[in-house]
């Protein structure tokens, strides 16, 4: 399962993404948004109560300055492109490899050829020379980006880099002397604070939305480095990439995600804070690319319940449940069981605080971790690996024998797929084609075994498929369903 297909799995639970896009490639799990509502203002006390006890009532802010002034440093996005077949969903059960094997019926090549997408989303403009940042996901397959003013000129982008983790990216195009944004600090947040949305939903140009924030440092499911805001702002399709102001007009947020059941607004949006995206633009102007540490933990939310076995005081911590082997954890001597209360003398209170603090650190940063074992303190040094590249194409052979390859784009399974799919081993197909496209292979799926030998690194793999042999046997699981299919190689 990918990142993306984690997403989707969850879809039906309501999490989606606000850029818009028609065509094969049109998914809710893709769309990805926020929410809105004011607060309320405070009612007359019951008599008895104390003076001292009354909140007094705060003014709403000025939304209507706010956008006057930032408004034009808003744009909208247009993308197309196309999507690769192997990344299509599959038309029904009658044309799934899996209900196919079952069946003992061979298996064709797929009919299916890439599909043409076109996609809006929205952006803001940090730059007076056109540097624009926006969400990863409303740029992902696009072959042209054009960007739309709010005085109407459109420009042709250059999209700079994305970060798949963070659901970031870096835009570029050809003009001087636009309108930009001011940066806050999100850490000067509190719940309760107004906030406003500027995008493009439903292709709405310049709409304004606004809210309160609803929490901080929210962790979502398969978004390991993004403390999200959490809002109720109204955010719909096509407000994915535009920017959260707080009430003081400056951006807080990147509006990236709705929790919906619909595919629109339902109250619960999310927003990736600046000052993480800040440090992937600096990376990716610095380098083009961005490098992200890696501890390698699995953890959990603690309960009162947890709490009380693994002896502690109260339900504060990160529980880890897992630890990668080989990994940065696995060499500070972290085991299941253990409670990390504090990273480098940062107090956490939450899981998802864990993940934060080491979002923010660096490859072969020396941490200390303060941690509870069985109701005994202990203090443990780590030095942070760097997190691999998303995805590895496998079996990249010189030309002549390009007709050995396997044709599958993998990575290692994430901690958070592992706990949920109780794996050990296994490579998640990102992509694919070829052989393993003909034999039935998707994306989603897992490979556990090659021939009877378990693969759980993508070197393994490509030792395997390298080999002399011309046919393979995949052992790959598919949601709940395992099953061996054959794949030759040439």
């Amino acid at each position: 399962m990918n990142r993306h297909s984690l997403i989707a799995a969850l879809a039906a639970a309501g999490l989606a993404s606000a850029g818009t896009a028609w065509g094969w490639s049109l998914n809710p799990a893709d769309w990805f948004a926020r929410t809105s509502a004011p607060a309320a203002s405070a009612s007359t006390a019951p008599a008895g109560n104390a003076a001292s006890s009354l909140v007094a009532p705060i003014s709403a802010p000025d939304y209507r300055t706010i956008f006057q002034r930032f408004g034009p440093a808003v744009v909208g996005i247009t993308v197309e492109g196309t999507v690769p077949a192997s990344r299509q969903r599959a038309p029904d059960l009658d044309n799934d490899p899996f209900f196919r094997f079952y069946r003992g019926l061979p298996i064709p090549p797929s009919p299916r050829g890439d599909a043409p997408m076109y996609g809006q989303g929205s952006g803001f403009i940090v730059s007076d020379d056109g540097l624009i940042l926006t969400n990863a996901h409303v740029v992902r397959d696009a072959s042209s980006v054009s960007v739309k003013l709010a005085d109407r000129r459109e420009f042709e982008a250059k999209v700079l880099g994305v970060d798949p983790a963070t659901d970031v990216a870096v835009l570029r195009i050809a003009a001087s002397g636009l309108p930009v944004v001011q940066l806050g600090d999100p850490s000067h947040l509190a719940v309760g604070d107004y906030v406003l949305a500027i995008g493009s939903p439903f292709g709405f140009e310049q709409s304004a939305t606004s809210g309160i924030v609803s929490a901080k440092g929210r962790s979502l499911p398969g978004d390991t480095y993004v403390p999200f805001i959490q809002t109720d702002v109204a955010v719909n399709p096509g407000n994915s990439g535009g920017p959260l102001f707080d009430a003081r007009g400056r951006v807080i947020g990147i509006n990236s995600q709705i929790y919906s059941r619909t595919g629109g607004y339902q109250g619960l949006s999310f927003a990736i804070p600046i000052d993480v995206a800040v440090r992937v633009k600096d990376q990716i102007l610095a380098t083009g690319s961005v490098r992200h540490a890696r501890l390698g933990v699995t953890v959990q939310e603690l309960n009162q319940g947890l709490a009380e076995s693994f002896k502690l005081d109260s339900p504060r911590g990160a529980l880890v449940s897992g630890v990668a082997p080989g990994s940065a954890a696995e060499k500070a001597g972290l085991r299941a069981g253990d409670v990390v209360l504090a990273l480098d003398g940062e107090r956490i209170e939450r899981s998802g605080d864990l993940a934060a603090i080491v979002g923010r650190s660096k490859p072969g940063d020396r941490v200390t971790l303060d941690v509870v074992r069985q109701g005994k303190r202990e203090t443990l040094t780590a030095v942070l690996a760097e997190l691999p590249t998303s995805t590895e194409t496998v079996s990249q052979q010189s030309p002549e024998r390009s007709e050995r390859r396997l044709g599958v784009a993998v990575r290692p399974l994430a901690p958070q797929e592992r706990q949920a799919t109780r794996l050990n081993v296994g490579l998640v197909v990102e992509d694919v084609s070829g052989p393993a496209q003909r034999a039935g292979i998707e994306p989603g799926d897992v490979i556990l075994s090659v021939n009877g030998k378990p693969v759980a690194t993508v070197e393994q793999l490509r030792g395997l498929v390298n080999g002399d042999a011309r046919q393979l046997a995949l052992l790959v699981q598919r949601g709940d369903v395992r099953i061996f299919v054959p794949v030759r190689l040439g």
